[in-house]
Parts: C-alpha cells; sequence; structure tokens
C-alpha cells in the first residue's frame, strides 16, 4: 500500500540471493602480499612519527589525544575550533582539516592517522578475516543498513579502502585471482552526477553525458564563461568540488575551505553555478518543497526515507534534513541502479565459471576464467549499462587483471 512492492518483489528479494552466494563464495586474498605490503607502512608510519615530533619541537607520543591537544592549542597557540562532548579541545580529523594551514603539524597527524588506521583495520584486520579452509574473505553484505539503500559490508568491512592513496591501491593488490582466472572489476564512471543530469532534467548538465565531454571541465566553461579549451586545471578542480559537494549539501564555509578561497567567493561561485544549471537547483528546491510536505523522500524507484527534522524547530537538525533530502534520492538511485545490474548478473552465469565475489560502491567485481575474461567484459558492461534507462547514458568502466588492483 506504500508503493514498495515491486522493489521488494524485483530488487530486494533477488538480490538477496545474489548476496548470499557472493557471501558463500568469498574473495581470495593473499595474507604474505599484505605482510609485505604492512612492513612498508609501518615504515612509512615511524617517518611520519619522527617528522611529526621534529615538527612539535619535542617527543611526544603520537596516538595521545591529551598530549597533542596540549602541543596544538597550549604550546602552539593554535586557535580551539570545537569541543569534545566531556569539554575539552577537540582534535578530530575535520579540527586539524582547518588548522593544517596555519601550522605544518596537524597535516602530519593526519597523514599518521590515515596510514595507521589502513594498516590497523586492513593491513592486520584481513589475515585475521581469512577462513582457513577455504583460504577466502567471506565478508557479510548488509542489505537493510544504509537509510539511502547502499549496500555495506561488515566482519570486515571492504567500503572503506582509499582508492585514491597508493597504500589503497597496494591493499587492493592483495585481493587476487585463483589460478586459472582473472579479477574483473566493473565501475560506473560518476553514476550521481548522471543520475542529477536525469532527475533535474538540466540539459546544461545533461549535454556533458550526451557528448561524452569531460563534465568537469564541461561546467567549469559554463561557470567561468571560457571555452572547454581555456580551462585550466585550477578552474577544473573548482568545478569538480561543485560537482560533488552540492549534491551532499556542501555550503559555502566547506567550499571555502576545500579549495582555500574566501566565503565570499565560495558564496559567489555556488551563485554563478545554479545561474548556469537551472535544473539542478530547480530539482533541489522542489525535492525539499515535497519532502516536507510527506516528511519523507523517495528514489526513483520508490524507496522511501523519512525525515521528520524537515519541521524541527533546530536549526542543525533542520540544515541537516534538507542536505539528507537533496542527496537521498540521487545516491538512492545509484543504489538502486546497482541493485538492478547486481540481480541481472549474479542470478545466472555471467559466462561459464564466472562468479560475482564483490561489490564496493559503484564497482562490481568478478572471478573470470581466463579463456572467458574478453567475453565477460563485453556481458558485464551491456548489462550495467543497460540497468536503468536515463536521459544520460549510464557508462561502465571494464578492466581485468591478476588482482583487483591491476583491474581497477
Amino acid at each position: 500500500q506504500d508503493g514498495l512492492g515491486e522493489l521488494y518483489e524485483k530488487v530486494e528479494l533477488p538480490l538477496s540471493r545474489v548476496l548470499a552466494a557472493m557471501e558463500q563464495k568469498g574473495v581470495l586474498v593473499d595474507t604474505s602480499r599484505l605482510a609485505g605490503i604492512a612492513a612498508k607502512v609501518e615504515a612509512e608510519c615511524q617517518v611520519l612519527e619522527a617528522k611529526a615530533q621534529e615538527v612539535a619541537g619535542r617527543r611526544f607520543a603520537i596516538r595521545s589525544r591529551d598530549q597533542l591537544e596540549g602541543i596544538l592549542f597550549d604550546e602552539l597557540k593554535l586557535p580551539v575550533v570545537k569541543r569534545t562532548m566531556k569539554g575539552g579541545r577537540s582534535t578530530d580529523a575535520a579540527v586539524l582539516e582547518e588548522l593544517a594551514d596555519k601550522h605544518p603539524l596537524p597535516g602530519v597527524i593526519l597523514e599518521y592517522r590515515e596510514l595507521d588506521k589502513l594498516k590497523g583495520t586492513y593491513l592486520e584486520g584481513l589475515p585475521r578475516a581469512v577462513n582457513p579452509e577455504t583460504g577466502r574473505i567471506h565478508t557479510r553484505f548488509e542489505q537493510a543498513v544504509a537509510a539511502t539503500g547502499r549496500l555495506s559490508s561488515t566482519e570486515p568491512n571492504l567500503q572503506n579502502i582509499p582508492i585514491r592513496r597508493e597504500v589503497g591501491r597496494l591493499v587492493r593488490s592483495a585481493f587476487v585471482a585463483p589460478e586459472g582466472y582473472r579479477i574483473v572489476s566493473a565501475d560506473y564512471s560518476q553514476i550521481e552526477l548522471r543520475v542529477l543530469a536525469h532527475l533535474a532534467k538540466d540539459e546544461a548538465l545533461g549535454i556533458a553525458f550526451r557528448e561524452r565531454v569531460d563534465v568537469h571541465t564541461h561546467t567549469a566553461s559554463l561557470v567561468f564563461n571560457v571555452p572547454r579549451s581555456e580551462v585550466t586545471a585550477e578552474m577544473r578542480r573548482r568545478a569538480k568540488a561543485v560537482n560533488f559537494g552540492l549534491m551532499y549539501g556542501m555550503g559555502e564555509p566547506r567550499l571555502a575551505r576545500d579549495l582555500g578561497i574566501t566565503r565570499q567567493e565560495a558564496a559567489q561561485f555556488i551563485a554563478t553555478y545554479f545561474e548556469r544549471f537551472v535544473g539542478v537547483r530547480r530539482f533541489m528546491e522542489q525535492t525539499i518543497d515535497i519532502a516536507r510536505e510527506g516528511e519523507a523522500v523517495r528514489t526513483i524507484l520508490g524507496r522511501r526515507r523519512f525525515l521528520p527534522n524537515l519541521h524541527s524547530s533546530n536549526r542543525g537538525l533542520r540544515f541537516e534534513a534538507e542536505r539528507v533530502a537533496k542527496n537521498t534520492p540521487i545516491q538512492g538511485a545509484a543504489a538502486d541502479i546497482l541493485k538492478l545490474a547486481m540481480v541481472k548478473l549474479g542470478l545466472g552465469d555471467v559466462v561459464p565459471g564466472a562468479r560475482m565475489i564483490l561489490t564496493v560502491h559503484d564497482e562490481l567485481v568478478f572471478e573470470v576464467p581466463e579463456q572467458h575474461v574478453e567475453k565477460a567484459k563485453g556481458i558485464i558492461k551491456e548489462a550495467m549499462e543497460s540497468a536503468m534507462k536515463l536521459d544520460v547514458p549510464l557508462e561502465v568502466d571494464v578492466g581485468a587483471g591478476a588482482h583487483w588492483g591491476e583491474a581497477h
């Protein structure tokens, strides 16, 4: 009666069988390779620890929050950005990011923490998760946890391996194909921006995808009012920050911080963006208005998310609900598309002997017999690109290799 029957019958129920098969199959992991990467990362951590002590001007325990708090705010006299629940001065990632341009120490601490977490979570954690009988990791896919409809995974969580960092790519290289097989990875290209172009019916955004030009260069060209050929790397960087940031409700303060510009410049940049992309602005406004009426938003396939805080008298809670209202139809539709593709590809053999073994964000990973790799790549690409008909084409990048890092 709430219009969720089709989503349940055609997506979620068949998907549960696909996920069960993936969990049973698992993914092969080279633990000796992980051990080698762990030693390399440990050496990098030691270098960063020495650097942190050098820029701080004295020795201290880099993992000690209290010692770091004293150095940052009492000795270096850096400004207090926010307080902890107990009234202490926060040293969390957001605070360190804000302080990074005022002194080199916060930046070094951020880098150390990221590597240290990666080492503990993946390089030391993954070998413990390997099943001794199968030699594989059998992660658990969570189908009904993320409110947007996205899949998550636990025991271990494989969604947070940082792909843009070299060490993240190294971790992926430990996920290997068994003998006689190759890893095939298929990744949706800029799926959320394509969904936004479809939902917003924005011609200025849609034209970039239909003409297959770089969407960030195209955006920069319109916002800075220059031909695409004259867009600089800095212009493209700013356009990219806005393209992705606005989908997640980024405001002027965050954009200013991310780009290293003033709030006034950030406000002007956002205003100019909405002048050029009228459909996007209209979609954002209408989505919030519709959500306020029913206290909920829906994805293309009808997945629903309640947002009672849209009527909250607390300004912070209300703004957060508005941000979620704008983002959920986009992220939720991207999740729905991936799930449709998984049902298409997971309920039968893509090619004889092939198996879907992982999904991370907008990516599907398969084990494919060597002799069928090229055929499988074509079938996977076609199935994913035709999972849902949008006003703009869906594009999928497919690669193959001896391990996940090589295939992605």
